[in-house]
């Protein structure tokens, strides 16, 4: 049986399947409000588990997976831009600077040892970290990139595998976390759990 994608982004459906992972998608639908004094990578943790356990409810003999991605750039945590004018303070934020780019990941499942019939339910979650480098834009570089629309469903207001690829000059980390899901964790995680 394939996994469920809790998520609606096609980043993360491709990334699973250039990974040849199965999977359905059944987008959860939650509110994503950061808490005051809500540790960066314990958010982005908190939002996938409350995606897949959203999902999980609803398909209790599924194997579900949550993710969530953050941006984070002068100790301020950054979602999806609201509007073009959120775009543009997003990625003036980032503008010549290192910033840090978060996926919580949730695996939530029944894990069979064994010939067993009877399960033990799981429910795993960790998160990535990679470092990202963002040279330095002009205010027309900003603003014709926001017109392009590319930011406004992308967390940090930009997509590392479109235009802005052109201005990230070195990562630290793993590729496809920036995309939207670090499809390594992923991978062990469903093999430590016996999902194949």
């Amino acid at each position: 049986m394939p996994i469920v994608l809790a998520s609606a982004s096609p980043r993360r459906q491709q990334l699973l399947k250039d990974a040849g992972i199965e999977f359905v998608v059944r987008p959860a639908n939650i509110d994503e409000i950061h808490q005051p004094g809500e540790g960066a990578a314990y958010f982005a943790e908190r939002m996938a588990r409350d995606k897949a356990r959203a999902i999980r409810a609803s398909a209790p003999d599924s194997v579900v997976l949550g993710a969530d991605t953050i941006v984070v750039a002068r100790d301020q945590v950054l979602g999806k831009p609201t509007d073009a004018a959120d775009a543009v303070r997003m990625l003036r934020l980032l503008t010549g600077r290192q910033h840090f780019v978060i996926t919580g990941v949730c695996l939530i499942g029944t894990e069979f040892q064994g010939t067993a019939s009877q399960g033990t339910d799981f429910e795993d979650v960790r998160s990535e970290k990679t470092a990202v480098h963002f040279a330095a834009l002009t205010d027309a570089e900003i603003r014709d990139y926001v017109a392009t629309g590319e930011p406004m469903d992308k967390a940090g207001a930009y997509a590392i595998q479109g235009h802005a690829s052109r201005w990230i000059s070195k990562i630290e980390g793993d590729y496809s976390n920036v995309v939207g899901l670090p499809v390594d964790l992923v991978r062990r995680m469903l093999q430590e759990h016996g999902v194949r």
